[in-house]
């Protein structure tokens, strides 16, 4: 192999996810979108921004606090990545709401919904009804807070949206600051009544403008809206901790008060009020955001879910039923008769509750076994899992209490479970359990059967109507053994001297991807055919990529699509000019992980729950399981060129690290989530069909045995 490793054939993951993130920015400003889902893509760059913060911000500060000097592979050292982030973040920020201040508000204003920026905006009618539910709804709730020798700043909480005040009273001269937080609780939006453009306001405003009801016998000198973000990274001694769901318990605690990393500002504040802030919470100016328009840029979340502007919104798609399965169908005798894929969200997700539905009231079946990463709220799974265990069925579950931000959601999943019964576990210590498997024993008259669904995306059925994953049920006996292999290891360190099918990192997942990658170089080196075709969230694996490096300098022809960051650079001379790397952001996240091998053209076709980043693939539980099914392996192949062949939410990465739309002079525009939409359902109206035609032929005859 080549060396590569130097800095320059390589892009810095921060500055490489930013770049998604103005991608994702792309669909807000693409006027081809409807209006109310550029709404939902700027409140999704603003999600994914404090994430950002609460993670990655937050991990390299605490390298440099910690004195780390060691670059990463792009030659950058923790320090220099903040002083470059920094810039590109402030850069970011001010697009969000150039978008939102310039395209967005004059659109909606247009389409019928004024949203009203201050209070003092608001004609005397409006104010009349607004302090009427201010008094009403908000004041019984809030609890404005007072700094002063005998009462300390006091502890905000990271997100939280905040009132920050200067007051003095009458007739003295000495400020005082006061503040009070924005409750989560209460609806963001408030709907004002009136005929003609529906009018609203934010919350804050309503706030910011009754201050002097909450304040009484004290003027208000200025009242401005901040928001920090915290150090959410939470830091488990998994060895130490006796009981690892308290411990998780107990840092969530103080997430709320880790140091804090950003703070947001209305633009305009009173600098008295802004240097008292900044002093009390120990914030300096690279950290300092002044925002022209409404802090948290997620609440416009809630406006897309207005009701009555169904028109600016895309019509919802609806999951069609995966073919032959369906709640009357028996699951079991279908898996039986071969591998059965499933394309999320085009296909239903269904078949995967209905089956752990049929098992819990199955008498033959004797055990469930399953990994839970992140679960729905109202989880249909979780209650199957409850419910197999009261019934008298063995059921194992493991919940990955270190699921990032749904730490919360599992320990309550993880203590239902347990009262109903269920054995629950939480996976090897100083490792995420982030594979996706389900695995049902059940006795059979030719003896025990295991039947096994391997997925690439969680068991959660909201975002299954979101995410784009796929997912297999088998029953074949080598995968069956595998699956139990995988829950003995996750529940008593009990290894098998081998594994059939299976690849599991990070004992040897990693190893398989680099021989994968090192035999196609091979094929070419040999004349035979070669190439691979590889989809997946992310990229950062320096051995991966030297790997691909390696191979196409050999001539292998390697297509990436990779949603979110990558470190790999494309176009490289002598390097990597035979690797494509493309990026698709549509209606539906990306969330598949495919790996295609040519192999002398004996494909082999892979997916998995794991990106070709080292967490993923050193210091994660993943599975990554072969399609061995012929018509199941053409489809995903099918599947994997349909996705190269978008030029409408495609973008291509360039030489200089640049996102481009692909060239489509001559081209007919494809978008592919859209063509899997409309072929989904064509194809459950053909099977409708199908089925009233057979009813036609059947229902008289059985009308006239009657």
């Amino acid at each position: 192999m080549n060396d590569f490793n130097s800095p320059d054939y390589y892009y810095n993951r921060e500055l490489s996810w930013l770049l998604f993130n103005r991608r994702v920015l792309g669909e807000a400003k693409d006027k081809n979108n409807p209006l109310f889902e550029r709404l939902k893509f700027l409140s999704i760059t603003a999600s994914n921004l404090d994430e950002f913060f609460m993670v990655r911000i937050a991990s390299l500060k605490d390298m440099v606090s910690a004195g780390y000097e060691k670059p990463d592979i792009a030659g950058l050292s923790p320090k220099e990545q903040l002083h470059l982030l920094d810039k590109e973040v402030h850069k970011l920020v001010e697009d969000q709401y150039n978008v939102y201040n310039r395209s967005l508000l004059p659109l909606l204003f247009k389409s019928g919904l004024h949203i009203v920026k201050h209070y003092e905006q608001l004609s005397d009618s409006q104010k009349e009804y607004v302090d009427r539910y201010f008094m009403d709804n908000v004041y019984p709730v809030l609890t404005p807070m007072a700094v002063d020798s005998s009462r300390p700043f006091p502890l905000i909480r990271n997100k939280s949206l905040n009132i920050g005040a200067m007051v003095k009273k009458s007739g003295r001269d000495d400020i005082e600051f006061v503040t009070v937080q924005v409750p989560g609780v209460l609806d963001r939006i408030v709907e004002i009544p009136g005929e003609g453009t529906r009018t609203v306001i934010y919350l804050e405003e309503v706030i910011a403008g009754n201050m002097n009801r909450l304040f009484l016998n004290y003027d208000i000198v200025s009242a401005h809206l901040f928001r920090i973000m915290r150090n959410a990274d939470l830091t488990i001694e998994e060895d130490e901790a006796a009981d690892l769901l308290k411990e998780i318990e107990k840092q969530l605690k103080k997430s709320h008060r880790g140091e804090p990393i950003r703070l947001e500002v209305e633009a305009g504040i009173d600098k008295r009020l802004l240097d008292f802030i900044k002093k009390e919470l120990k914030i300096d100016d690279s950290q300092l955001y002044e925002i022209d328009g409404p802090l948290d840029l997620t609440v416009l979340m809630k406006l897309y879910k207005l009701e009555g502007f169904d028109e600016f919104k895309r019509a919802e798609y609806v999951p069609v039923p995966v073919s032959g399965l369906t709640h009357a169908t028996d699951i079991f005798s279908r898996i039986r008769e071969g591998d059965i894929l499933m394309h999320h969200p085009y296909e239903s997700f269904t078949p995967v509750v209905d089956l752990i539905r049929q098992a819990s009231r199955d008498d033959k079946v004797l055990a469930i076994k399953q990994t839970l990463y992140r679960v729905s709220g109202n989880s249909p799974i979780i209650q199957a899992l409850a419910q197999a265990a009261e019934n008298g069925k063995q059921v194992t579950v493991l919940v990955e209490l270190k699921a990032r931000f749904d730490e919360e959601n599992n320990i309550t999943w993880a203590r239902m479970l347990e009262k109903a019964g269920c054995h629950v576990i939480y996976g090897l210590v100083g490792l995420k359990t982030h594979c996706k498997i389900l695995l049902i024993v059940r006795r059979e008259e030719d003896g025990i059967r295991r039947y096994v669904h391997l997925g690439t995306g969680n068991y959660n059925d909201a975002t299954a109507k979101l995410y784009v994953d796929l997912g297999m049920f088998t029953c074949r006996d080598s995968i069956g053994e595998d699956a139990t292999a995988v829950f003995n290891m996750l529940s008593g360190y009990s290894e098998p001297l081998f594994w059939n099918k299976l690849s599991l990192a990070p004992i040897w997942l990693k190893d398989k991807f680099l021989y994968l990658i090192d035999r196609e170089k091979q094929h070419v080196l040999n004349g035979n055919k070669a190439r691979i075709v590889a989809k997946m969230n992310s990229l950062c694996d320096k051995d991966v990529i030297m790997a691909l490096y390696d191979a196409s300098c050999a001539g292998v022809k390697i297509d990436l699509i990779i949603r979110g960051f990558c470190c790999l650079k494309p176009g490289i001379k002598k390097v990597s000019e035979n690797i494509t790397v493309r990026s698709i952001v549509g209606d539906f996240l990306e969330h598949s992980r495919i790996f295609y091998f040519e192999n002398n053209e004996d494909h082999e076709v892979y997916l998995g729950s794991a990106d070709w980043m080292p967490r993923n693939l050193e210091r994660r539980v993943e599975i990554l399981f072969p399609v061995e099914d012929n018509l199941l392996k053409e489809r995903l192949i099918r599947i994997l060129d349909l996705q190269l062949k978008d030029n409408v939410k495609a973008n291509v990465l360039m030489p200089d690290g640049t996102y481009e739309k692909p060239d489509r002079r001559g081209k007919d525009a494809f978008n592919v989530q859209e063509y899997f939409c409309k072929e989904a359902l064509n194809h459950a109206e053909l099977i409708n069909k199908k089925e009233n035609e057979i009813s036609r032929v059947f229902i008289p005859e059985i009308g006239r045995e009657g």
